[in-house]
């Protein structure tokens, strides 16, 4: 690459565009394409002169001004994928932040659950609620659902291109399946499952205000905690409850590594059938 390449030169549309390709979500790609620039215009130089340990004493720059371990390895990530995958260069850094703790997720009961779905009045929300609970579903994933997506006769869908641009499973819920098959009947099959009254898919902002409306109603406590993602903790944490391995709940949820369910074990009070070794004792 040419000497004269300027150190602030725009990455952004050689990076979005194979972030794209990808199938990385739109946030990704917002989030390392602010990396990246933030990181060429802190350097000052060629980006064919810059080296490791530029990279190494930009992230140490941030570390010392308190950056949490989760910022600090996204912007890694950003930086690496940017030499590797778009300039072609090998960024070897051995370099991982601790990840800031994460509080353990606010979940339901199945009682609580019972009270919110029995709180929203409106058949079409009330459907689209129990559908995110029942499904496991991302309130993304539920607004972005199409008809075509559903498989009535065999009680399943899909979930299309979500988080990290995968498609999964999911199952209909008995319950829930003929009221949903009603509402898909006769339509497009490319249309979305849920439209507003004027025929325009739901905001993620909707869904999130029928929630937490649901939760007040119902009159279950710390209500203004509770969000759509909450009813994923608790589709999660129920499957838990109801003896289902962890392998199959991280299929369910469409989670990469084991380790990110198994904070359900943790959320439903219990380990899966472990026993310290210290109890066998005699």
């Amino acid at each position: 690459m040419s000497n004269s390449y300027a150190y602030n030169q725009d990455p952004s549309e050689r990076l979005i565009k194979e972030l794209k390709r990808r199938r990385y979500s739109s946030r990704t790609i917002s989030t390392y394409v602010f990396c990246v620039s933030k990181f060429l215009n802190w350097c000052k130089k060629p980006v064919n002169k810059i080296t490791k340990k530029d990279v190494r004493e930009y992230l140490e720059m941030k570390d010392s001004k308190g950056r949490a371990g989760n910022t600090l390895n996204v912007n890694l990530m950003a930086i690496k994928f940017y030499f590797e995958e778009i300039l072609g260069r090998k960024m070897w850094i051995d370099i991982k932040y601790s990840k800031t703790p994460k509080r353990i997720q606010r979940y339901l009961t199945k009682g609580e659950i019972a009270k919110l779905l029995g709180a929203i009045k409106n058949p079409k929300h009330m459907l689209m609620i129990a559908l995110i609970y029942s499904a496991g579903l991302r309130v993304s994933e539920l607004i972005n659902l199409k008809i075509k997506d559903l498989c009535f006769s065999e009680g399943f869908g899909f979930v299309r291109n979500g988080k990290g641009g995968k498609d999964r499973v999911f199952v209909i819920a008995r319950a829930i399946k003929e009221e949903l098959f009603f509402r898909c009947k006769n339509r497009d099959s490319c249309e979305f499952v849920f439209l507003t009254n004027r025929k325009k898919k739901y905001s993620i902002r909707t869904i999130q205000v029928i929630v937490k409306r649901a939760a007040r109603l119902a009159g279950i406590s710390s209500w203004k905690e509770i969000h759509p993602h909450t009813l994923r903790h608790s589709f999660a944490t129920h499957l838990v409850e109801n003896d289902y391995a962890i392998t199959d709940v991280q299929a369910s949820l469409g989670h990469k590594s084991p380790e990110t369910t198994m904070v359900y074990t943790h959320s439903s009070g219990r380990f899966i059938g472990i026993k310290s070794p210290l109890d066998k004792l005699e």
